[in-house]
């Protein structure tokens, strides 16, 4: 695997003894990007190739790879592959203008992929004749890659402080933290937002669990978030999504903390379906509750994210259906009568005011207008 950064020793996921981000350009082809198929686990761990923008259209839609930093990714890769397909005939602008609106409505939640769609297709429009057009995408998806890595290290610095308070008053008792779906270096490329500050806790021999929701309908927690900390020997529980309440009124959590598909100038959060139940859970019983996330997360073009942020809706399928594995194989088996309606919405919107903070690259945030603003002015019209 082709390591794409400069300094290796930043790298913090490993499988086995060797470094894996979530996403790279195969280094004997460069006419392939590689990512670890999410479909597969826990059960398997694969690597697919994508070869075309096709593959990482339906990459994304079918989340062989998914959260919003990695989504983001793929769809800068996605813009160097058509780069690939460029012949003496093409029509170059119309031909990668007609690859990113294709790339960003392959999910319409996350900020990240049209930000990184049209951030790299800002750096391709300026000089749409040159030879090296394919060079320039090429870099401009490795700089995203990078910037998205970087975020979730100083994500992971910023958070660690608060779990390191906690630990403090608790006088080494672990600190019971609960997520909510897989923000994690599967979702990130690299470190993760909400695991971030759990690996680096951990790194530093605070004692930490994680109460990791099982996060139906697609249980990403349960296949993911918990494949990932068990990798890192961190110490887990994977619990339905409703047992949370009852955890807190039972004071069995310290803080929440998870991810964010796009938040709102103003700190509404879109995060997968069942986190603003959460938010309500940890505003009812005094625990605070944290939504880490980059920068690129953030639309800074939007103020209400309940009327505002689109939010995806999919097959009802993986509803009535639960993937599994047994007899040596992943199969679906239905859990409902059949011919049964079913609704999936992928997202929700958690308030502002049920955030006691926002985690970022910059810095912790309350979920305000005028601190969002302070901590990202250069954003702001």
């Amino acid at each position: 695997m082709q390591i794409i950064r400069g300094r290796e020793d930043h790298l913090k996921m490993k499988i086995g003894n060797q470094n894996y981000q979530s996403i790279w350009l195969d280094e004997s082809d460069p006419a392939v990007v590689k990512v670890i198929d999410q479909q597969k686990l826990p059960f398997f761990f694969e690597t697919k190739e994508l070869r075309s923008v096709d593959d990482i259209f339906y990459a994304i839609e079918d989340m062989t790879v998914r959260g919003a930093p990695l989504i983001g990714a793929a769809g800068a890769f996605g813009l160097y592959l058509a780069t690939l397909e460029i012949n003496s005939q093409t029509n170059i602008r119309e031909h990668l203008s007609n690859a990113a609106r294709y790339l960003i409505s392959s999910r319409p939640t996350a900020a990240n992929l049209s930000w990184a769609v049209n951030y790299a297709m800002g750096k391709l429009n300026k000089d749409l004749s040159s030879k090296s057009l394919s060079g320039t995408a090429l870099e401009t998806a490795i700089e995203i890659c990078e910037k998205e890595k970087e975020n979730c290290r100083q994500i992971g610095y910023h958070g660690l402080k608060l779990i390191k308070s906690i630990s403090k008053k608790k006088k080494g008792i672990p600190v019971n933290i609960l997520t909510h779906c897989n923000a994690g270096w599967l979702a990130c490329i690299d470190y993760g937002t909400v695991t971030a500050p759990i690996y680096f806790a951990h790194d530093k021999g605070i004692p930490v669990h994680v109460w990791v929701d099982e996060t139906r309908p697609r249980n990403q927690g349960a296949k993911l978030t918990a494949w990932e900390l068990g990798q890192y020997g961190i110490p887990y529980t994977i619990i339905p999504d409703n047992s949370g309440g009852h955890l807190m009124q039972q004071k069995m959590v310290d803080i929440v903390i998870v991810g964010s598909d796009r938040t709102t100038r103003t700190g509404d959060v879109a995060n997968k379906i069942g986190t603003y139940l959460k938010a309500l859970a940890a505003y009812d019983n005094n625990i605070p509750f944290y939504s880490a996330l980059p920068s690129t997360s953030i639309d800074f073009s939007i103020r209400d994210g309940v009327n505002e942020i689109i939010i995806e809706e999919r097959d009802p399928e993986e509803v009535t259906n639960i993937t599994g594995f047994a007899d040596g194989k992943i199969q679906s088996v239905r859990i409902c009568p059949e011919g049964a309606e079913a609704a999936n919405y992928g997202f929700d919107i958690t308030p502002a005011r049920l955030i006691t903070g926002l985690i970022t690259e910059k810095g912790i945030c309350r979920a305000t207008e005028k601190d969002i603003k302070e901590m990202f002015s250069d954003k702001f019209n």
